[in-house]
């Protein structure tokens, strides 16, 4: 089976005519349209997008043969699926979030931390977690300066373990956020 890749989630209904909300996770949201046949993550359905436009966040789209409000609230939460191979290529220094999940992740000095995870947008820019053998996960920036390097063909990215956060000082107290 092809490594399959996240490019849409289906929202709520919009109007009566069979339209939804359609998140995308494409750099271009009409990218969508160009995919041909999108699939459930078990690939037991397949949808295909008829027309599309562009709202404030999201799109407005219809799907061929959903053409009812009822139809449409059905299809709420569906994550829509394309072929790993159908997508573009990758820049250098890009990724496919699917493309890193399951690497292992090593420090500078080739210690192993464990394993990516997930890739996370929280709106601040990319955060790479991390899974160790054991004890909580760690969430890191994932910039140049602490995944210095990512090796597809190697299996693995490199860490750079961030030397001291900033307000971990253990000298500081408790503050209560107010003045003296």
């Amino acid at each position: 089976m092809p490594a399959l890749v996240c490019v849409a989630r289906i929202g709520a209904a919009h109007g009566v005519r069979g339209a939804v909300k359609l998140w995308t996770f494409t750099e271009d949201p009409f990218a969508v349209q160009r995919y041909g046949l999108l699939s459930s993550k078990d690939g037991k359905r397949q949808f295909e997008v008829a027309q599309a436009r562009e709202a404030r966040d999201h799109l407005v789209a219809t799907f061929k043969g959903v053409t009812t409000r009822d139809e449409a609230e059905r299809l709420n939460g569906i994550e829509l699926y394309v072929a790993r191979e159908k997508l573009p290529a990758t820049d250098e220094g890009e990724y496919y979030h699917t493309d890193l999940i399951g690497l292992a992740a090593v420090t500078t000095a080739g210690d192993a931390l464990g394993r990516v995870l997930a890739i996370h947008n929280f709106g601040a820019g990319d955060i790479i977690e991390i899974t160790p053998p054991k004890g909580t996960t760690l969430l890191l920036p994932f910039t140049d300066a602490v995944v210095p390097e990512v090796d597809l063909a190697g299996g693995r990215v490199v860490i750079a373990l961030p030397q001291e956060i900033e307000g971990d000082d253990k000298d500081e107290g408790p503050s209560s956020g107010r003045g003296p």
